[in-house]
């Protein structure tokens, strides 16, 4: 399949447009002040009254999720769907156990929606530039992708004026953070990262906590997941060249990566573990777990990183484990904080007070402060904080962070010209960041990494540049 960019078709009616020039002629016409339209979700800006037309880039087990949450809102509809794989089987995995793809995808969303419409078709693609060439309907994408073609597919609808969902990690390389958070605010289209857990009543809890300075400045941060390598026995990136399934376009899912065989250690779902599509245990839960201290602490660029292995088998397999020191120092009001992240089944030790709770906190988040810490379940789960004269403390802290229905809804609202989601790219592209930042020490284990983020360069590594700004086949550049 050529892998040419493709052009939208120019004699389309583009339904959104000519929503914005109606609503724009009937409030001059009543005498309205109209509200400015980056205000309004952007150049893609659908009105409330209207349903939100989504394409879904990716049919994997993600999307299945992502499909799930979407479809619970009646005002938003999938019309298109795109996957490189007719079908995949993961019933026999630890996640997802189900048939994914295409296919499986395509059943799903044409039995829910013929519920209220027997008519009701959804149309598949195997390339989402296809998809959303020829639908020029599509509002919306929603990106459950390998991370590795995040930025492509995010990039690509948003310069095509499509609101856009993309799962975190936001992107796989920093360069491409900082271009996705660029061109989001000059598209203003509407924008979330797929870090749910930024949407819940106690995540918002968590950083007004933290906001009010209830436990005191903060000072040290602990985030763990015991999470580990999805190929476990692997030391080396497999030699062995199977078949191609039947029914997927494995150039096309590589994207921007350098060729290789097609090995089932690569697809499904075991991507992550090569740091060519993923980025290991770190990338893949740091924007979930990290979420709470850099909303809360207001975390911007570290001043040094440094990560210790685990189990490490080859440069270009993620480690079986890892523990990651980040150094931020002081800006405006915040002093400066010592974050660690621990992945593998290594954490830290937990207070004396919640060691007899242990097994329920096998993945959460420790903010240690001069008076008192707090303890969080994983993913923005419920504050739990104690002082330092061991009371529990319970008194309700001021609510200064919009509560919302759920992830999806915030960023439906957004689309339809409501406030921009909670975790919009913006925002998203900052945490992104710090977390590929993670992923980078532990790429160049045993090293302390002094981070300029102004010249975007690791001082002294120059073997970091390529990580930081990755590398692409012709065609698939970003």
């Amino acid at each position: 399949m050529s892998h040419q960019k493709y052009r939208p078709n120019k004699n389309a009616v583009d339904r959104r447009s000519f929503l914005a020039r109606g609503a724009a002629s009937c409030g001059a016409a009543l005498g309205f002040h109209l509200v400015p339209r980056h205000v309004l979700g952007g150049q893609g800006y659908v009105a409330p009254s209207e349903k939100v037309h989504i394409g879904l880039i990716g049919c994997g087990g993600r999307a299945a999720q992502n499909m799930g949450g979407i479809v619970k809102h009646p005002d938003a509809q999938i019309i298109a769907i795109a996957d490189p794989a007719e079908q995949f089987d993961t019933r026999q995995l630890t996640i997802y156990q189900s048939l994914i793809g295409r296919l499986p995808m395509k059943a799903k969303v044409e039995t829910h929606y013929r519920k209220q419409d027997p008519n009701y078709q959804c149309r598949a693609f195997v390339d989402f530039r296809e998809m959303l060439s020829e639908e020029p309907a599509i509002d919306a994408v929603v990106i459950s992708t390998p991370d590795h073609q995040h930025a492509h597919g995010t990039l690509y609808a948003m310069r095509q004026g499509k609101h856009v969902y993309c799962e975190k990690p936001l992107t796989h390389n920093i360069r491409e953070a900082r271009l996705v958070g660029q061109v989001a605010s000059e598209t203003g289209v509407a924008t979330q990262m797929g870090n749910q857990g930024h949407s819940k009543e106690t995540m918002a809890q968590t950083v007004e906590a933290l906001q009010a300075g209830v436990i005191g400045t903060v000072r040290e941060v602990h985030a763990w997941v015991s999470t580990r390598r999805w190929n476990p026995d692997l030391v080396a990136p497999p030699e062995e060249t199977p078949p191609v399934p039947s029914g997927l376009d494995w150039d096309l899912w590589q994207g921007p990566r350098a060729e290789r065989p097609f090995h089932p250690a690569y697809a499904p779902v075991h991507w992550r573990d090569f740091w060519d599509f993923g980025c290991g245990a770190l990338g893949d839960f740091a924007c979930h777990d990290l979420d709470s201290a850099t909303w809360g602490l207001n975390l911007a660029a570290p001043s040094t990183v440094e990560a210790f292995n685990a189990g490490q088998t080859h440069e270009q397999l993620a480690p079986h484990g890892s523990i990651c020191h980040f150094d931020f120092p002081a800006q405006g009001q915040q002093q400066p904080v010592k974050v660690t992240w621990y992945d593998g089944g290594l954490m830290p030790r937990l207070p004396a007070h919640a060691m007899a709770k242990r097994q329920q906190y096998r993945r959460g988040v420790l903010f240690v402060g001069d008076q008192g810490t707090m303890l969080c379940k994983g993913a923005g789960g419920t504050p739990w904080i104690v002082m330092n004269d061991g009371t529990t403390y319970q008194e309700p802290v001021e609510a200064t962070i919009p509560r919302v229905k759920d992830h999806y809804r915030d960023w439906l609202d957004a689309c339809k010209g409501g406030r921009p989601a909670l975790s919009n790219f913006q925002y998203g592209a900052r945490l992104t960041e710090i977390t590929l930042l993670g992923v980078l020490a532990v790429r160049l284990a045993g090293q302390q990494l002094h981070w300029d983020p102004a010249a975007m360069r690791v001082t002294g590594v120059p073997e970091a540049d390529r990580i930081l700004n990755g590398n692409y086949r012709t065609g698939w550049e970003v």
